[in-house]
């Protein structure tokens, strides 16, 4: 359970970076900062669930493109994952918004992944 609230606590700050530091991701025009924490939460939540049920599917069904970019289509398919949180959070009514898929979404894949991966190897990762 510790482990499972460290990954959300990092997908939280990641997706907070990379809301923070790309103008086309955000969450919303909420000024009461209680309100858009629970917001992140509740989409880094959302975010964890669709990488670990559509990420496995997507990766496979790429797999010839990954191979031929020796990896960078990885970016690609993180692209989609975070496109389809939006997706996802908009009918739940979460303020979570991508306003250009592209390159919004695989600068914003960019940051959640170097950002997880520095909190990662920061933070214990206890597998009990």
């Amino acid at each position: 359970m510790q482990n499972f609230l460290i990954r959300v606590l990092i997908n939280a700050v990641a997706l907070w970076a990379a809301a923070g530091l790309i103008s086309g991701i955000s969450f919303g025009d909420e000024d009461e900062w209680t309100k858009k924490v629970v917001t992140i939460v509740l989409v880094a939540l959302l975010f964890g669930l669709v990488n670990a049920v559509i990420r496995p599917i997507a990766k496979v069904l790429s797999f010839p493109f990954i191979v031929l970019t020796l990896g960078l289509f990885t970016f690609v398919v993180n692209a989609f994952m975070l496109q389809i949180t939006e997706w996802i959070a908009e009918p739940l009514g979460l303020a979570f918004t991508i306003d250009e898929f592209f390159w919004d979404a695989v600068m914003g894949a960019v940051i959640i992944t170097i950002v997880s991966w520095l909190l990662s190897v920061v933070l214990p990762e206890d597998d009990d």
